[in-house]
């Protein structure tokens, strides 16, 4: 395992430098406040898959009542790419740091905000209207929180193992699905179907709102990154701060958001098909009961937390395009073992499907953070990383559980599910194929990052 490299010291940091953090504070606070996060975002697609199609969508027919909910819940991929740019623009003026801390109380508070909207039952059409907007700022919110969350670690971290660390927040990922699968599950258990129904759906969502303060605490506690500090300080000494750092994206590193978007598509197809869907399939399709469909998304999201920290360090030592590379062809294949799979209607077989799913899956996330950190120079990695990861989401997570939701409600079968996730694998290799290896990329170059050994 990868030893947690020292904490630099700035020879002489500039103007509003932060005293250093230790790097596993760092890491921990980077991984605490995305789970929180996750768990809010997450928490929204089971409710919207489980209880908001009977709560705020009570007179639809039960397949379209899933699609109108879903509809609700692909709101906030939209707005994550907006998120991604203004939280990217003032992360790359005013640093990573604060525009976490904002992201954390936003999202908390839309999610607090959720747990206690009226039903339909109660204010008519009011209350989907309001759960959408809720949603809009969650997505908003989450569309600043990756960027600052990965940059932070990879910008504190040593470029020997920085696919390691810097994929300890998208383990949050993960961590977030499974308290909200887990907090689900206990209360699917401990409650009756009409009494979660009822008022039981609001617990979690309440939840969010202790989650947040200890996030707080934790994330006010890190500095700012030394890399950021140095290139703010270089900015300023010769006149060059980036006024309008989306521009430099779109101008400088149009390729490198391209690139970014492709490696983005299967990933993040698969992994709302395997997570999100399937509480859909599995329920509706193969009968089976709520309960053992998420204890079954549990299990699997517990083996994706260790195997994502496991594919960073394999992408520091093979390189981050083949490890990629390995995810894409993997969910592209498995697709078609995936529903039959469900089909069986065991909890064995569907927790089969859903962890070799989500292992592969773990191939394309692990590494993705160093990569798309190690794609942009300083003065607009914020703004680079964010607007690449953020707009795939429109076209890939977003729409995804809607997509197969409709391929399944018009052809009666998998099969063209399982096509959609092969073609976005396949697209991901593209991607792939035509980018450049970024693995021991120098953070601290002011422009284009280099390899560390050009020095």
């Amino acid at each position: 395992m990868p030893q947690i490299p020292p904490t630099p010291r700035a020879s002489r940091p500039g103007r509003g430098a932060e005293r250093s953090t230790p790097f596993h504070r760092v890491v921990t606070a980077s991984l605490i406040g995305t789970t929180i996060e996750w768990y809010d975002f997450f928490l929204y697609g089971s409710a919207a898959a489980l209880v908001f199609n009977h709560v705020f969508f009570p007179e639809s027919e039960p397949l379209i009542g899933t699609l109108l909910a879903f509809t609700t819940y692909a709101v906030g991929f939209v707005a994550r790419p907006l998120g991604g740019l203004v939280f990217g623009h003032y992360g790359d003026r005013i640093g990573r740091k604060r525009l976490l801390v904002i992201s954390l109380l936003m999202m908390g508070g839309a999610t607090f905000a959720i747990g206690l909207l009226p039903t339909h039952a109660a204010v008519g059409v009011a209350a989907p209207l309001l759960l959408t907007l809720l949603r809009v700022v969650q997505g908003f919110a989450l569309g600043g929180e990756w960027g600052g969350a990965v940059l932070l670690v990879s910008e504190h971290g040593s470029p020997r193992h920085r696919g390691f660390w810097a994929a300890w927040p998208q383990a949050g990922v993960p961590c977030g699905n499974l308290l909200a699968t887990a907090v689900l599950a206990v209360l699917a258990v401990a409650m009756s179907d009409s009494a979660f129904l009822a008022w039981g759906w609001r617990i979690p969502f309440l939840l969010s709102g202790v989650l947040v303060l200890i996030g707080l605490w934790i994330r006010l506690a890190v500095s700012e990154s030394k890399v950021f500090q140095e290139a703010a300080a270089r900015s300023e000494t010769e006149g060059a701060t980036e006024r309008a750092p989306i521009l430099g994206v779109l101008v400088h590193h149009w390729r490198e958001v391209l690139v970014a978007m492709g490696v983005r598509m299967a990933e993040n197809i698969s992994y709302y098909v395997i997570t999100a869907f399937i509480l859909v399939y599995a329920t509706q399709e193969a009968g089976m009961p709520n309960g053992q469909v998420l204890n079954a998304v549990l299990v699997a999201s517990a083996v994706h937390l260790v195997t994502i920290p496991a594919w960073g360090a394999l992408s520091d030592a093979w390189g981050r395009r083949p490890v990629i590379a390995i995810g894409a062809a993997g969910v592209a294949a498995w697709g078609f073992a995936f529903f039959p799979l469900i089909d069986i209607g065991t909890f064995g077989s569907v927790t089969l499907a859903a962890t070799v799913g989500l292992v592969l899956h773990g191939a394309m996330y692990g590494p993705q953070a160093a990569f798309f950190s190690e794609l942009f120079g300083t003065r607009v990695r914020y703004s680079g990383a964010s607007i690449g990861y953020q707009l795939a989401s429109i076209a890939a997570g977003g729409v995804a559980p809607l997509i197969a939701t409709a391929l399944l409600a018009a052809y009666g079968s998998s099969l063209p599910i399982a096509v959609y996730v092969a073609a976005a694998g396949v697209l991901t290799l593209v991607a792939v194929f035509a980018s450049r290896e970024t693995r021991g990329s120098d953070l601290a170059a002011v422009g284009e990052p280099r390899p560390a050994s050009a020095g």
